[in-house]
């Protein structure tokens, strides 16, 4: 199948299977060099066994093997040898070689009479062996062939369909099988695995008890899979925005649903949806209507026609009511259903499952092999019998024993197919209720639908509370349109009921769902919502009211009216002992506190709310407050502010926020987590793992169109480019960050855009662009006060120290740290530190300097922060050299140079990594990093337990008789330890000795002192 665009489907072969190709080729290589054997490849119809067998093919042609290829078909089952003499007339037809001909009618001479046609005399006498004895010389005259083909060139030896082969076909495989070792020949056969038979399944047991085969098992294919399948079908001409939007939701979700995996269903049913025009390419992009009517294609119509026709008219009668009941199915239902005994109904469900139609899964459940053949069996009805079968199943479940939750979703389901508009109603709504539960986000989409659809048959005003949960559910799937007219019809739906409070939530959730994309509008249907909560003196919905109009002040870098908006929320949730909005509001401080600039007070508030949801079972507040507390350590994005844990305590955390959001399938939130799990990873120096993070992140982001998280994720993404160097792809993505910050009208985006943005311009050199950056956001007379804003004050420190003015970048440190603070260094942020000892340094105030550096390189150390780390070593071992004391310097740089090589390690992308490796290496000094003694010095796995111990007490600046005294040895025995140890090391005085043992890692530089 191809589509219009004239794009062939991609191979499923290639996709989940990479592992089991990689297997079938090493066997291939292996059977090259004389190690023959036998591949069994086994699966469903239609799962890609033939595709594999193609693939592998086309290797082995490469590799220079004679490809040989019978086919078994469902008439050969009592045609003996069927599949081999296909096998050499395909070998006679194709051959151009003479030499091969000719032994090909030799051949055929032999096993006269099995291929008559290619013997030219016709006075063959017959052997007159007893059968067994003419069985045996067949084998030994075929399986001589094949071997003395391979003297030529190594062999491949293909069986299709095993599963309607004859027994004497398989008892000459098996007879093969043992003497291909020693052989270039590989044997491969295919086979279903539901259509086994017992001469088959004799001769698979046979093989397996004697190892001889290599067996490969197709499974159906993953959900990601089939993502993975339509995403490369669909990819011509399309951006990869443009192509998770068409992909999104329906397509991707009834493709899976419908073909449960299964490559040749995929392929049939969109070449299906492409004739019938519901699969459209127009003006240059993919489109398509909605598939709720989705056809069956004729190859499957026809697949599940001929297997009913062989049925009994009970057996028909049954599948019917099956195919109505849906894809699984109660044994008991059915009882009900027929009025057939057990033994009876037992017999009929026999008949379906050898009919290769019906599976059982338990003692009381059966199913439909394929959820296709169930749909090709229902839609054969009319539709009025479908409608009168509907009914009398519904009825039926309403009368059984279990309770009525159990089968909620199948009594709404077939209400509603029976156009039992009431009981549809009372059971869409309850059923749409329990997936939102469940955080089955579509399907209960589809179940309030149903309920609305019913609602407007009975002529019943549409419900507010239907609409906003349907428009819940899109939000949750990040359907902003569908959201928003969910939310509008709500609106209307409760003015007309004169329902203040049921206006007045879909105001906030139309603020809410505005959050993400433009905050002007999100102010509008705040403001709205807390004139109506005043209005109607309700203090729940007035505290609510100011948490929303709080957060947007917020985002619009207010953070102090942000807290007094949420503490005043806060007394009133108090008030009214509502614990909900209590862990609602810390969350809400927590956030104000954070980008405010306060990352302990705002831990404190997290904690609280954690606490809370953890308690009540919130799944979305949780994963969001989880996720944001990341931020309390030194990330790039907060290191400007004092810290409240390390970056290993958070990661954790991170993780669980993912996992969260992924199972309650909230994608705004899953792109979040993503974003700050990458951030941390990033901030740590596990660069590939962080950009790999934070581009699953941003895709999830532009699916769902969340513009605020794309914004937040490209400043992300730069910060990870820029730790690598990568300036240029840092820069795009701050650009990009600063265009969506403005479109949103979040100010606080905006100004952490423009801080990195300007950072990042400084790092090329472009300071006339950072200059213009800064000069509309810095003002140096206005306290920084929130998080976008120090970074903004950090980008003009650095514009001021790249540019030769060290005392203005020390005015500028000391305006941004408050008196009370001058002498708490645990109070400063990293890059505070850094910048300032850096500014010091250059200021010639050394002793200051080196004081603050080290103050930073501690607090690095402790965080975890190793990208900081290493500039820090840099910017120490530049301050020890301009001042002669060339042996701390020659440590600082040590250990600088051993981060850099750490972190270029987990870098996968060669490019980067070797950029990254030039451009970070170019910092040190040349004559410290290339000296003929260290590049000869020897790793340090040689040295004994005691040898370490002298190590790190040389490094440590002690001489061989304090080292004595602290070991309680004598001064000549550790005399005798440091000369095995230069031995060992290659080192050639006592400073080398420290140095190389910081480059191994054996000492950190804050445990060394200068070496005597």
């Amino acid at each position: 199948m191809a589509l219009p665009s004239g794009k062939p489907v991609v191979c499923p072969v290639l996709i989940g299977r990479v592992a089991d190709l990689q297997s079938l080729r090493s066997l291939i290589d292996q059977a090259r060099s004389g190690a023959g054997g036998t591949i069994l490849i086994s699966g469903e119809a239609g799962i890609g066994k033939s595709r594999m067998v193609a693939e592998v093919k086309t290797y082995a042609a490469a590799q220079g093997f004679l490809l040989l290829q019978g086919n078994c078909f469902p008439a050969d089952t009592s045609c003996p040898y069927a599949p081999l003499l296909d096998l050499l007339r395909s070998l006679h037809a194709s051959s151009p070689l003479a030499s091969l001909l000719s032994s090909l009618e030799t051949l055929a001479r032999d096993i006269f009479p099995l291929l008559p046609e290619l013997v030219s005399e016709r006075t063959i006498q017959p052997s007159g062996l007893e059968p067994e004895q003419e069985k045996r010389r067949l084998f030994a005259v075929l399986s001589t062939f094949f071997r003395q083909l391979s003297t030529v060139s190594p062999v491949l030896f293909v069986i299709e369909d095993a599963h309607w082969s004859d027994s004497a076909s398989l008892d000459f495989l098996h007879y093969l099988t043992r003497r291909l070792t020693s052989h270039p020949i590989l044997l491969l056969v295919t086979y279903r695995q539901e259509e086994t038979f017992p001469l088959l399944n004799g001769w698979l047991a046979q093989l397996d008890r004697e190892r001889f085969a290599h067996e490969v098992k197709l499974l159906r294919l993953s959900r990601s899979d089939v993502d993975t399948m339509l995403s490369a079908i669909f990819d011509e001409r399309h951006t990869a925005l443009d192509m998770r939007r068409f992909l999104h939701g329906e397509l991707l979700d009834t493709m899976y649903t419908l073909t449960e995996g299964n490559p040749f269903f995929i392929e049939e049913t969109l070449g299906s949806l492409v004739a019938e025009g519901d699969i459209f390419y127009t003006q240059g992009y993919w489109n398509r209507r909605s598939l709720a009517a989705m056809r069956i294609p004729r190859s499957v119509q026809e697949g599940v026609q001929r297997r009913t026709e062989r049925l009994s008219e009970e057996a028909r009668h049954v599948l019917t009511l099956a195919a109505v009941a849906g894809r699984h199915f109660d044994f008991a239902l059915l009882q009900q259903l027929t009025g057939y005994d057990e033994l009876r109904l037992l017999h009929i469900m026999k008949e379906l499952v050898a009919a290769q139609l019906v599976v059982e899964e338990s003692d009381e459940r059966f199913a439909f092999r394929h959820a296709l053949t169930r749909r090709a069996i229902y839609l054969q009805l009319l539709a009025r019998e479908r409608i009168t079968l509907h009914r009398l199943i519904a009825q039926t479940l309403e009368q059984l024993p279990a309770a009525l939750d159990a089968h909620l979703e199948e009594l709404a389901s077939h209400f509603y197919q029976a156009h039992e508009w009431q009981k549809a109603l009372d059971y869409t709504r309850r059923a749409g209720e329990k997936a939102v539960q469940l955080y089955a986000h579509r399907a209960a989409i589809n179940y309030f639908t149903w309920a609305l659809e019913a609602a407007q048959h009975l002529s019943s005003p549409p419900s507010p509370l239907i609409y906003r949960a349907r428009g819940q559910a899109n939000e949750m799937l990040g359907e902003f349109e569908q959201a928003q007219h969910d939310y509008t019809r709500a609106m209307e739906a409760a003015r007309a009921m004169d329902d203040r409070v049921g206006e007045w939530q879909s105001a906030i959730d139309l603020g809410f769902l505005w959050a993400g994309r433009d905050y002007t509008r999100t102010e509008i249907w705040f403001r709205q919502a807390l004139m109506l909560a005043e209005s109607l003196n309700d203090p729940a919905l007035h505290a609510r009211s100011l948490n929303r109009i709080g957060n947007w002040y917020l985002n619009v870098e207010q953070p102090h009216e942000a807290l007094r908006c949420h503490r005043e929320a806060l007394a009133l949730f108090e008030q009214l002992h509502d614990t909900h909005g209590i862990a609602e509001t810390q969350d809400l401080l927590g956030m104000s506190s954070y980008l405010g600039g306060d990352l302990i007070g705002g831990t404190t508030y997290y904690r609280q709310a954690i606490a809370l949801f953890d308690e009540h079972g919130n799944g979305a507040g949780l994963t969001s407050s989880l996720a944001t507390t990341t931020l309390r350590a030194t990330t790039y994005q907060t290191d400007m502010l004092a810290s409240a844990a390390s970056l290993a305590e958070v990661l954790s955390e991170a993780e669980r926020a993912l996992k969260i959001a992924r199972d309650i399938g909230q994608r705004s939130a899953e792109a979040y987590a993503l974003m700050l799990l990458g951030l941390c990873l990033g901030s740590q120096g596990e660069y590939s793992r962080a950009l790999a993070t934070d581009q699953q992140a941003l895709a999830i982001a532009e699916e769902i169109e969340h513009r605020q998280w794309q914004a937040a994720i490209h400043t992300v993404l730069g910060g990870a480019y820029s730790g690598l160097f990568a300036l240029p792809q840092a820069r795009s993505h701050f650009e990009q960050a600063l265009a969506l910050a403005r479109e949103t009208h979040s100010l606080f985006w905006t100004h952490i855009a423009t801080g990195y943005l300007a950072s990042a311009s400084i790092l090329l050199h472009d300071y006339t662009r950072a200059e213009t950056l800064l000069h509309s956001t810095f003002n140096p007379d206005r306290p920084a006060r929130t998080m976008g804003q120090h970074l903004i004050w950090g980008a003009a420190i650095e514009l001021a120290l790249a540019q030769g003015y060290p005392q203005q970048a020390l005015d500028i440190i000391d305006r941004l740290i408050p008196s009370d603070m001058q002498t708490d260094r645990e109070k400063r942020g990293l890059r505070v530190l850094k910048l300032r000892g850096e500014a010091l340094a250059a200021w010639q105030r050394i002793a200051e300097a080196e004081i603050a550096l080290k103050a930073a390189q501690a607090l690095a150390i402790t965080q975890g922060a190793r990208p900081m780390q290493w500039r820090i070593e840099v910017s120490l071992g530049n301050l020890y050299r301009s001042q002669g004391s060339n042996t701390e310097a020659e440590l600082a740089y040590a250990s600088a140079r051993r981060l850099i090589e750490e972190l270029a390690s987990s870098v996968t992308d060669e490019a980067l990594r070797e950029h990254f490796l030039q451009q970070a290496l170019a910092m040190l000094p040349h004559a410290g990093l290339s000296s003929p003694v260290r590049s000869s010095r020897k790793v340090p796995a040689g040295l004994t337990e005691r040898e370490r111990e002298v190590v790190v007490l040389i490094a440590q600046g002690k001489s061989n008789q304090a080292i004595a005294d602290t070991l309680v040895v004598t001064k000549r025995t550790v005399e005798t330890h440091v000369g095995n140890i230069m031995f060992k090391s290659g080192c050639s005085s006592r400073t080398q000795i420290a140095v190389w043992a910081v480059e191994n890692g054996l000492v950190s530089k804050v445990e060394t002192e200068p070496a005597t």
